[in-house]
C-alpha cells in the first residue's frame, strides 16, 4: 500500500510539474519501488523464513509452521493458537505456496539490485564524462553563461580565481589530508579566512611578487568581471588599466562595476590574448591570472604577453599546471587530467618548468623565476564548495526556477573536489611566473 501511495502522490499531481520534473519524479518513484522490493525480498528470504511466517486469520487465528517429510511425502506440521491454546495441524499445500512467495520476493530483490547497479553505473559515467570540452568559442560561451547565471559572482565576489590563505598556521578550519566530510566539519567549526577576502589578498600578494612599482600602463590578460583590474586601478591611480577577456558578458559586467565604483582609469575589451591588437612595447605591467589554462597555444600566450611588454617592464602570471611528465603519467592520472581539461573548457595543461622554458625562449625576458603556490591556495578548492553548503539559498532559488541547473551544481562540486585531490596528490600544481 505504501508503494502505491508513493506512486500516486507523484503521478497524481502531474499538471503542476514540468516535463523534466515529471520525468525526475517518475525515476525516483521507480527507485523507491525497487528499494522497497529489494528490502522486502531480502527480509522474507533471510530474516523471516517461510517456515516461520504468520498468516492472518479472520477469527483471530495465527499460525507458525515448520517443514518436514515422512515416508517420501512432504508435510507441514505446526502449532495453531486458538484462544490461547495450542492445536496440532497438517497442511500439505502450505509448503508450495511459501516457496512460490519466496521465489517471487527473491526475484524482485535480484531485479532491484540489477536496476540499482545499472542506475549507479549511469550516474558514475555521467559525472566522469566532461560537459564543456574545449572548442571554437567554448571559453567565451562558458564565461558568458556563468556571468549571466550570477552564481559565481554571488559566492566568489568580483574575483573568479583562487584565494591565498596566508598565514596557513591560522587556518584551523583546514587540513590538507582530510576526507571530504571531515573537511566540511572542520571548516564549519574551525577558522578559515573569509572566502572573498582570500581572493583580494591573493591579488595584492601577486602584485607585490611581480616587482612592479609605478607602472603607467597595465594590461590584465583574462580579466574576468574585472576585479583585479579595478584593484590595479585603485592601487595605481595614475595608471591606465586595460582588462581583456573573450566574454562579452564579462566586459559588460566589468564595465558596470567600474562605473559603480567611480573608476575612470580602467576599461575592458573583448580580445583574443593570442592575437592582441596592441603595439609592441606598450605596457609597463602585463598581468595574467588563471588565463593560461584556456590557451590552446601556451607558447604563443607567453610570446604575445612578452611582445606588448615594454623593455624593463614586469610580466607576472598565475596558472594551473600539471606536474612534470617524468615519471610518465599513469593511465589513471591521464584519465583524471583529460576530465580536468574538458570539464571547464581547457585544451590542455603543461608543467611549470615548460612555462619557464617558453619564457626564457623568448630571448627578450630576463630574471625569469617560477614558484609553486599550491599550498597557500589549496584550501580555496573546497572552500568554494563550503560557501554554497553554508548558504544554499541562492543556488536553491535558481534550482527551483530551473531544475536542470541543480545537476550542474552537483557537477561543479564534483569537479572542484577532483581539482583539490589532484593538487593534494601533486598531479596538479598552482604555478607562478615572473620576469622583466
Amino acid at each position: 500500500m505504501s508503494r502505491q501511495i508513493v506512486a500516486i502522490s507523484c503521478i497524481g499531481r502531474h499538471r503542476l510539474f514540468s516535463r523534466f520534473q515529471r520525468r525526475t519524479c517518475l525515476r525516483w518513484t521507480l527507485v523507491a519501488l525497487a528499494v522497497l522490493n529489494l528490502s522486502q525480498g531480502l527480509f522474507n528470504a533471510f530474516l523471516w523464513p517461510a517456515s516461520l511466517r504468520e498468516s492472518a486469520d479472520p477469527g483471530g487465528t495465527s499460525s507458525a509452521s515448520w517443514h518436514g517429510s515422512s515416508g517420501g511425502s512432504s508435510l507441514t506440521q505446526g502449532a495453531q493458537l486458538v484462544g490461547g491454546k495450542a492445536h496440532a495441524f497438517r497442511d500439505g499445500g502450505a509448503e508450495s505456496v511459501g516457496m512460490k512467495g519466496l521465489a517471487v520476493n527473491v526475484g524482485a530483490g535480484v531485479a532491484a539490485v540489477g536496476f540499482l547497479k545499472v542506475l549507479m553505473s549511469k550516474i558514475h559515467n555521467w559525472f566522469k564524462t566532461p560537459k564543456r570540452p574545449y572548442g571554437s568559442g567554448s571559453v567565451g560561451d562558458a564565461y558568458d553563461e556563468w556571468t549571466r547565471e550570477g552564481v559565481l559572482e554571488h559566492y566568489w565576489g568580483e574575483h573568479i580565481h583562487m584565494g591565498s590563505y596566508h598565514p596557513m598556521e591560522k587556518q584551523s578550519g583546514y587540513r590538507k589530508k582530510d576526507g571530504f566530510v571531515l573537511a566540511l566539519l572542520r571548516a564549519t567549526f574551525g577558522h578559515l579566512k573569509n572566502f572573498k577576502e582570500s581572493k583580494i589578498d591573493f591579488v595584492y600578494e601577486m602584485i607585490e611578487w611581480s616587482g612592479a612599482k609605478t607602472p603607467k600602463k597595465i594590461l590584465d590578460v583574462g580579466c574576468g568581471i574585472g576585479g583585479t583590474s579595478r584593484i590595479l586601478a585603485k592601487k595605481f591611480p595614475d595608471a591606465e588599466v586595460l582588462g581583456i577577456t573573450l566574454s562579452p558578458q564579462q566586459v559588460e559586467r566589468a564595465t558596470g562595476l567600474a562605473k559603480e565604483q567611480g573608476l575612470s582609469n580602467v576599461r575592458f575589451e573583448v580580445m583574443n590574448a593570442l592575437e592582441m591588437q596592441y603595439e609592441d612595447n606598450t605596457y609597463d605591467l602585463v598581468y595574467g591570472c588563471e588565463s593560461g589554462e584556456h590557451m590552446p597555444d601556451k607558447k604563443r600566450y607567453i610570446e604575445e604577453m612578452t611582445r606588448v611588454l615594454k623593455p624593463g617592464g614586469n610580466l607576472v602570471a598565475a596558472t594551473w599546471c600539471e606536474r612534470d611528465p617524468v615519471p610518465m603519467f599513469t593511465q589513471e592520472e591521464r584519465d583524471t587530467l583529460d576530465f580536468l581539461y574538458a570539464e571547464w573548457s581547457h585544451p590542455y595543461f603543461i608543467s611549470l618548468s615548460k612555462y619557464k622554458d617558453f619564457m626564457t625562449g623568448t630571448g627578450a625576458l630576463t630574471k625569469v623565476e617560477t614558484a609553486d603556490w599550491s599550498e597557500q591556495t589549496l584550501p580555496a578548492w573546497r572552500h568554494s564548495i563550503w560557501v554554497g553548503a553554508w548558504s544554499p539559498w541562492y543556488w536553491l532559488k535558481i534550482s527551483l526556477r530551473r531544475p536542470a541547473s541543480f545537476l550542474g551544481f552537483l557537477r561543479e562540486v564534483y569537479t572542484l573536489e577532483q581539482y583539490h585531490k589532484s593538487m593534494v596528490s601533486g598531479l596538479m600544481v598552482y604555478g607562478m611566473m615572473r620576469a622583466v
